[in-house]
Formats: structure tokens, sequence, C-alpha cells
């Protein structure tokens, strides 16, 4: 049987620092994002455009209309943080999938690991997403304003309904973390179990509904995280 670790692995150390298999991978995978941004801008600039820049566009357009249709005109804002949430968890989503990921070992450690099957990870973007929603609450209402929300010494009633709204906020770094550690790890899971079991093409079908949930999985973030921000920033009576 494959040994399957929760936690990513440590392949070497950079100037004393442990680096990952996970976060290797993530590298890559910026690096990669970074080029095709590079790309996509360098080919804006021309006058006769090249059909990726046109599929580029195409995604991005799409994206945006999703997320207009929860923000309304004030998408514009929110924008630059949705798309990045989007497109880091849907690429590392899906090169996560890709032949050698997991299988290419140093000694007894695979060489790459999916990031979204790293709880640090999976962490982090919660942290991020949660504190981005409390920064666009106070920007939008205004800090006085926002802060009633969750201290509110008015009566009884809203000193208590400001503390719950507290632990709802608190509440939601876990809920964003595990959901999405949970899709993605138990998804490699299955492939590395359903590989080791059964010939390499019966792992076919698996792959294909490991890319749709990859998919999902960064459209629930980008748009649970929209949501949020849409009722972080809406006046409360």
């Amino acid at each position: 049987m494959p040994e399957i670790s929760i936690k990513p692995e440590i392949i070497f150390h950079l100037f004393g620092y442990p680096v990952t298999n996970s976060l290797l991978l993530s590298w890559i995978v910026i690096m990669l994002f970074f080029f095709m941004a590079l790309k996509y801008f360098g080919e804006s600039q021309k006058t006769k455009k090249d059909g990726f820049f046109y599929f580029f566009q195409f995604i991005v357009k799409a994206v945006y209309s999703l997320f207009e249709s929860v923000l309304g005109e004030k998408t514009k804002y929110f924008f630059p943080l949705l798309l990045a949430f989007f497109s880091y968890i849907l690429l590392q989503n899906w090169f996560g999938l890709l032949p050698g990921v997991g299988s290419l070992m140093v000694g007894h450690v695979p060489l790459l690991r999916g990031n979204n099957a790293d709880l640090n990870t999976t962490f982090v973007l919660a942290i991020v997403s949660v504190v981005m929603i409390q920064v666009f609450g106070i920007k939008f209402l205004g800090f006085k304003d926002y802060i009633k929300k969750y201290i509110n010494l008015t009566n009884p009633i809203n000193f208590v309904l400001g503390i719950l709204e507290i632990v709802s906020e608190l509440s939601k770094i876990l809920s964003f973390s595990f959901r999405l550690f949970g899709n993605i790890f138990a998804g490699e899971v299955l492939l590395t179990i359903v590989a080791f079991l059964v010939p390499v093409l019966a792992s076919f079908p698996f792959i294909m509904l490991e890319i749709f949930v990859g998919f999902i999985q960064a459209l629930v973030f980008s748009m649970l995280t929209a949501v949020f921000i849409s009722g972080a920033i809406a006046k409360h009576h």
C-alpha cells in the first residue's frame, strides 16, 4: 500500500527554511501564472492579438459576471482579490492531478504534492479571506458603524448577538480551510488508492471527476468570499 501523509514532507532547506513538496509545487504554479499574466499584458498592448489573449479575456469576463451577480456594481472593488482566490485555488487543484505529482520520489518522499492538500495553505487562504472581509466592511461602512456589528452595548440581547457574530467570523476560517483541504486531500487519496489497486486506465474517470471538483472548490471558495463581503458592506439596521 502507498504511504499517505496528511502533513507535507520536507524536500530540502533553503537558507535554513524548510521547503516542502507542497510549497515547491506552489512556487511552480505561481511562476507559471506570472508568465501567463505577463503574456496577457503583452498581447493587450498589440494591435493584432492572438488566441491566448481572447481566451484569457473570455475567462476573466465570465468570472467577473459570476461575481457581479452577487456584488453588483461594486464588483470592481473586490474583483482582483476574488479572481486571485479563484485562479490560485483552481490552478493548484488542477496541477495536483498532473502525472508525476505524488509519484516522482526523492528517496521515500514525493517530490511534488498538491498545495491545497496541505492544511497550512488552506488555513492561510481562509485567514486572508476573513481578514479582507473585515477590511472591506470597515472601508465601506466606517470603523464606528462596522464595529457595532460585534460590540453593541445598547441592550443585553445586542451584546450577546455581537459575541455570536464574532464566533461566526472565526468559524468561517475553519469552514473555509477544512472544506477546501478535505475535498482536495480526499480526492488525492482516492486517486492514489485506485491507481494502486487497479490498472492505470481505471483511474481516468476519477481524474475527470477531480478536475470538476477542483473547479467547484475554487468557485465555492471565491463565491463564498464574495457573499460574505456583500454581507459585510451592507448597512445593518
